[in-house]
């Protein structure tokens, strides 16, 4: 199975580094350009399944290479997201009249960006660093609690192994037992990321469930999380 390809174009290298480390948990293949020439290039080569692109770059800018990818009918389809500067409507709106599909404000949100991503592809995964765990959890579905089992674990959020049909985006009431020394029992809210279904696997080496991102942890709550990680680390 063709893993999803994900173009990075930007001439800041340490912009690209850290969108590439937005994705690094992804099942994505990641390549980048750092001006809008070798981004025309590298897509007419082997168009990607979406573009993020910085608007102002030497050589060709991303405003430039949006409007000739654009008018391309062989690429046209191929997802483009502009990164705009902060306040300037003027280049949103060259960039909405080059026929982008999207914008994200620099500098960028790691979960902003995550989330544009998601929107084109759910082989992006929005997950921090996880550990392997094994706890058993309680989330309330439809006002009926339901027993299931977390897989892996981070302070951002974690995988449940479980049959029951959610849907993404879905927001859960979560119950569970940290192994920790106070032993604390944490109720947090979170929210359905993604979804591995029988025959949809987004995480081939998990099995069918769903990964879940913590929704608005009290500080006492991310820091019980942070101590369990930190010590089942080693």
């Amino acid at each position: 199975m063709t893993r999803p390809k994900i173009l990075l174009v930007d001439d800041t290298k340490l912009i690209l580094e850290l969108e590439k480390s937005f994705l690094k948990a992804s099942h994505v293949d990641v390549i980048t350009a750092g001006d809008g020439v070798e981004a025309l290039e590298l897509v007419r080569k082997d168009p990607p399944d979406l573009v993020f692109m910085d608007v102002n770059m030497p050589l060709m800018d991303g405003i430039t290479c949006c409007r000739l990818l654009k008018s391309d009918p062989f690429l046209s389809a191929v997802p483009v997201v502009m990164l705009t500067t902060a306040g300037n409507d003027e280049d949103r709106e060259r960039a909405r009249q080059a026929g982008c599909d999207d914008f994200l404000t620099k500098p960028v949100d790691r979960r902003l960006f995550l989330d544009m991503a998601r929107k084109y592809t759910d082989a992006v995964d929005r997950r921090e660093l996880r550990i392997p765990c094994q706890i058993p959890v309680l989330f309330l579905l439809h006002g009926s609690p339901v027993a299931a089992h977390a897989l892996d674990i981070g302070d951002g959020g974690l995988f449940l192994a479980s049959r029951e049909e959610v849907p993404a985006n879905e927001e859960l009431r979560l119950a569970l037992f940290l192994e920790t020394e106070q032993a604390p029992l944490l109720e947090l809210k979170g929210r359905v990321a993604w979804v591995n279904q029988e025959g949809k696997r987004v995480h081939a080496g998990l099995p069918t469930g769903f990964g879940v991102e913590w929704v608005e942890p009290a500080q006492w709550q991310q820091d019980e999380l942070k101590r369990f990680i930190k010590a089942a680390r080693g």
